[in-house]
């Protein structure tokens, strides 16, 4: 708990921040693009569902080049990517650009928060990493919350494709950043040795504390990085993996929704001018990040008086799903404020997808740690494939069909608007409040962590049988 080890959270946030403000600014710059590239709402679904086209496959990729190098260069490398896809729709990029850039840019971004989760990890003890792992989720949740009212301000003021162009400047200072502070930390897979002399020998090298006595310090925590590894079908395949990837997939199936059509859903279906769209399509991810936190405080606390990893994120992490699942249920009940009111808490319960993989890292050594996030991620991700098209179909087959440039849409097409995002609200409660259930009996990470420790010890003499 060093200074060194927060400065490279914060950097970690701000990456999170960037990452999810390149994911929501395709919702904000709906209304001004569809007409102006025309295109239908079923194209412009599927282009919201192409960001996430290669993100399972890039995850695997990522992740697998991420234990061969230092996690700094493959942060590096994402953040410089994501600068540069930005500028083509700058430049006058067409809808053809636009899905290209879009499917790129999901790529790159695809293992962001396992590679977050891994280096900050990194940088702290097992019993400290709830709440940077949290801290580092709300920057997910910030990214919409600082992008809607600055892209909103950018949009009117230089139009929408400025809105690219600000997020791609954004990105290349905040590499410029990282290429200076940017450190893999002690706690991490790389250089063992060397990170265990700098700590025993010379704490002060790096400004890490030295460790604590073996007496004073939790060994069920700490022998989770010492874990051999275990072989790839045992991990993938054992039960608190199942679930955190089909919680995941609830979590990407909102994310979907939000970052796609929640500000057109705002402003037709509640009837809010763009200046409050702005507004109030921050809510959810506000108070998406009031939960990380108090989830994040929480688990810290029950970790450090010795709590399993199930009951200190697994079981909390269920609760706020499930939650998210009634809420979502009773959404197509509720008109006006009443339904940004449920959609701000529904939502916001159920943007917390950092926590499957902070919970799941458990399971295994710092070896297999950054794969596993990613391979995690990557696949929770076809829930953001699958949303966008889900909800423009639900909304085409409801009657809905896109206005003619220069006009708006009329009060009956609003109404089939409604009706089909109702529908989408209906399948993804009812989906979130399966997996809350699912996560509050059975994510068991130290369960998990344990049977694959019994079951395989040859792999700790024989690293190979992990492959």
């Amino acid at each position: 708990m060093n200074r060194r080890a927060w400065v490279i959270t914060t950097m970690l946030i701000l990456f999170q921040i960037i990452a999810f403000a390149d994911k929501a600014v395709l919702g904000l710059v709906a209304q001004q693009a569809i007409p102006e590239l025309g295109i239908s709402t079923v194209e412009f679904g599927f282009i919201g569902s192409a960001f996430f086209f290669l993100y399972a496959i890039a995850s695997v990729l990522i992740g697998l080049w991420a234990g061969r190098v230092p996690i700094k260069w493959v942060l590096l490398a994402m953040g410089l990517s994501w600068a540069v896809l930005q500028f083509p729709m700058l430049f006058g990029g067409g809808a053809a650009i636009l899905l290209v850039t879009r499917i790129l840019l999901g790529g790159a971004e695809g293992p962001a928060t396992a590679m977050s989760l891994s280096s900050a990890h990194s940088w702290f003890r097992p019993a400290d990493r709830a709440l940077p792992s949290n801290l580092i989720a709300i920057g997910s949740t910030l990214g919409p919350v600082i992008a809607a009212p600055a892209l909103a301000i950018v949009i009117v003021s230089f139009g929408w494709r400025w809105a690219f162009g600000a997020l791609g400047i954004a990105g290349a200072v905040w590499v410029v950043v990282w290429f200076f502070v940017g450190a893999d930390g002690p706690f991490g897979a790389k250089f063992p040795k060397k990170a265990e002399q700098a700590r025993n020998e010379n704490p002060a090298a790096e400004n890490i504390a030295p460790p604590e006595p073996a007496a004073q310090e939790n060994d069920r925590l700490a022998a989770f990085d010492s874990q051999h590894q275990v072989p790839w079908r045992a991990i993938l395949l054992s039960g608190s993996f199942v679930i955190a990837v089909f919680a995941g997939f609830t979590n990407f199936w909102t994310q979907g929704f939000l970052t796609t059509w929640s500000p057109k859903y705002l402003a037709g279906a509640v009837n809010l001018s763009p200046e409050l769209v702005a507004l109030f399509f921050t809510f959810p991810w506000l108070f998406g990040a009031a939960v990380l936190l108090g989830l994040g405080v929480l688990g810290r606390h029950l970790m450090r008086r010795g709590q399993s990893v199930h009951k200190a994120i697994g079981i909390p992490f269920g609760i706020s799903l499930a939650v998210a699942g009634i809420c979502f249920l009773l959404l197509p009940a509720t008109t006006g404020l009443a339904s940004v009111a449920l959609l701000t808490v529904a939502a916001g319960c159920s943007v917390i997808y950092p926590m499957a993989p902070s919970a799941m890292a458990y399971a295994v050594g710092p070896k297999q740690r950054p794969v596993l996030m990613a391979v995690l991620g990557g696949v929770a991700s076809i829930g953001a494939i699958v949303s966008p098209t889900a909800v423009a179909l639900f909304m085409d087959g409801a009657g809905y069909r896109t206005p003619a440039p220069g006009t708006k849409d009329t009060a009956e097409m609003i109404m089939n608007m409604t009706t089909g995002v109702h529908q989408s609200f209906s399948v993804a409660g009812a989906l979130l409040l399966i997996a809350g259930v699912l996560s509050v009996f059975f994510l068991n990470p130290d369960r998990t962590a344990a049977k694959l420790q019994t079951k395989y010890p040859a792999a700790a003499d024989n690293p190979s049988a992990a492959a």
